[in-house]
């Protein structure tokens, strides 16, 4: 937050890196937020999400609170217009609108480019996700069950998707 309390939503570049991975990890670690492991290096991160449509969250000082980014999920020209999403906030930014921010932003971003179809996967315990989904027009479509394991044990995993009302 700035020293109004307001968040400042700006394009994801370079200059975020190391910020923008470390609140990944953070994610990674509390163990309810992805099967990954470990984050990627920048390089990584970086070419495998639209440039177009990766945001962060600006505090006070220009502080990284939080991020959100798509990925396509095929190269099949059928699916042009879907788009699998990430969205992370700092532990330490929680619960003060970053997530929604960010979220709204990347919408406005999607719909103004013709995806006309935004999803992601969210593990159940992930309460709070999925709280946040809800409140910005995501609709949970179902649940695969034991879809992967992770650190030993089976999860599920509920997918939400979002439709776009800008695409005919």
């Amino acid at each position: 937050m700035t020293r109004d309390g307001a968040v400042r939503i700006r394009p994801m570049v370079a200059a975020h890196a190391a910020e923008v991975l470390e609140i990944y990890r953070l994610g990674i670690a509390g163990g309810d937020a992805t099967f990954e492991t470990t984050a990627p290096a920048w390089e990584a991160f970086d070419s495998t999400r639209a440039r177009e449509h990766r945001f962060v969250a600006l505090g006070e000082g220009g502080r990284v609170l939080g991020w959100a980014a798509v990925s396509p999920v095929s190269d099949r020209c059928a699916y042009a217009g879907v788009v699998e999403h990430s969205v992370y906030v700092h532990p330490g930014a929680r619960g003060r609108g970053v997530g929604l921010s960010l979220l709204t932003a990347l919408l406005a971003s999607t719909d103004a480019r013709g995806i006309w179809t935004v999803q992601s996967g969210v593990f159940p315990e992930n309460t709070a996700s999925l709280a946040l989904h809800t409140k910005a027009g995501f609709r949970v479509v179902g649940t695969r069950e034991r879809l992967g394991r992770h650190r030993g044990a089976w999860r599920d995993v509920v997918l939400v998707e979002r439709r776009s009302p800008a695409v005919d």
